[in-house]
């Protein structure tokens, strides 16, 4: 557990980044610190491992000041990952992961087989051990970064915007990778961020920090969505926050309706539709093409790829954001190996949120029964 106790960091010229911080980062956890900038969350961040002393106020680890503790040990205890990766550019892939496991004096054979596992678990496979940082894109080199960090298996980890500098896509990526990760490992993480759809996504709790270094909230993210404690909070998660809830929300129970499909190379002339939906030889959805607007067999550079691809098992807000997003206007729903249950329509979703939402009213007559 990381304890921020009364922590204020001001500068010799009067300016206060952070004032009288006091929260806990539980243990095995990720807390995110988000907040527009000047707020104090990467100075909240650094004064963790002492990259900034802290003023005033205390902060421990696992109960032990870290005010007390020899800087260099206590860095060598706590992983950290920062934007653009920071990796070392005349050092390998391997070399660059193997980094602190040598500094910490663990065995050569121990380190080369733990950094060629990390790799692999980052989803960089041994092709990549000899690489150069400048031979990796923006994303490969974030997973080699992330796999530093923990190389020498810390127990606690610091990572300071570590997915901005990618595009969306492969930030998801990422996301979705460290998330699975650190259920397997259980590490106790401060996050930084100033996105607050990474924030709710990967934070088990969240807070929200405004500028002058202030604790505004900290929340468990559906809780922080739903009960905003002030105008500054509900502003900053914005106004679509209720649409963001939904990804607290199981998906009920939907009326799934049977959709006719084709597949790559097939003809759609006789598709009496304005769309059709092109599956691959799994039945895993590939996107949707207009029959009208096809002469012949269906070809990759004809599908509409637009619409995203929900789980039956996933969140409420995935199912009608499919069905928003479709250019068929019906969100397409898969199972966990991807292959299509289904498809479903916007009001279909609105009914089912609708209905979910309705209080039971009980039977009279028969306490605990629903009204007849």
């Amino acid at each position: 557990m990381i304890v921020f106790d009364g922590v204020t960091k001001k500068y010799p010229d009067g300016t206060v980044a952070v004032h009288d911080l006091t929260l806990e980062a539980p243990t095995g956890k990720i807390t995110v610190l988000v907040g527009p900038s000047g707020c104090g969350k990467t100075t909240s961040l650094r004064m963790v491992n002492r990259m900034i002393e802290p003023s005033s106020g205390t902060i421990s680890l696992d109960g032990k000041d870290t005010g007390r503790m020899k800087a260099s040990e206590l860095r060598r205890g706590i992983g950290y990952v920062i934007q653009h990766a920071g990796l070392f550019p005349n050092r390998t892939v391997l070399d660059n992961v193997e980094t602190v496991p040598r500094l910490v004096g663990m065995g050569k054979k121990e380190t080369r087989d733990r950094a060629m596992q990390l790799l692999e678990q980052v989803g960089l496979g041994a092709d990549y051990a000899k690489r150069y940082p400048s031979q990796l894109s923006g994303g490969q080199q974030q997973r080699v970064g992330v796999a530093r960090a923990l190389a020498a298996d810390p127990p606690v980890m610091l990572m300071d915007e570590p997915f901005s500098a990618v595009d969306p896509v492969v930030r998801d990526q990422l996301q979705d990778e460290f998330l699975r990760l650190q259920d397997d490992l259980g590490k106790t993480i401060i996050f930084v961020t100033h996105d607050i759809d990474e924030a709710i996504k990967m934070g088990d709790q969240v807070a929200v920090m405004r500028v002058g270094g202030y604790l505004a909230q900290l929340a468990e993210p559906a809780y922080l969505l739903a009960h905003p404690v002030d105008d500054f909070v509900a502003d900053f998660v914005g106004r679509d926050r209720g649409y963001r809830g939904l990804s607290f929300q199981a998906a009920p129970r939907l009326p799934l309706a049977s959709e006719r499909t084709i597949t790559l190379g097939e003809s759609a002339r006789d598709v009496d539709d304005d769309w059709v939906l092109v599956v691959d030889g799994d039945n895993h959805p590939l996107g949707w093409v207009e029959p009208r607007r096809i002469d012949g067999e269906v070809t990759s550079e004809r599908l509409h790829r637009g619409g995203t691809v929900a789980r039956a098992s996933g969140p409420l807000r995935a199912v009608l954001d499919a069905a928003l997003s479709s250019p068929s206007r019906r969100g397409v729903v898969v199972d966990d190996s991807g292959a299509l249950v289904g498809t479903v329509r916007p009001h279909e979703v609105l009914t089912a949120i609708e209905e979910a939402e309705r209080p039971v009213v009980e039977n009279p007559d028969n306490p605990g029964a629903p009204a007849a």
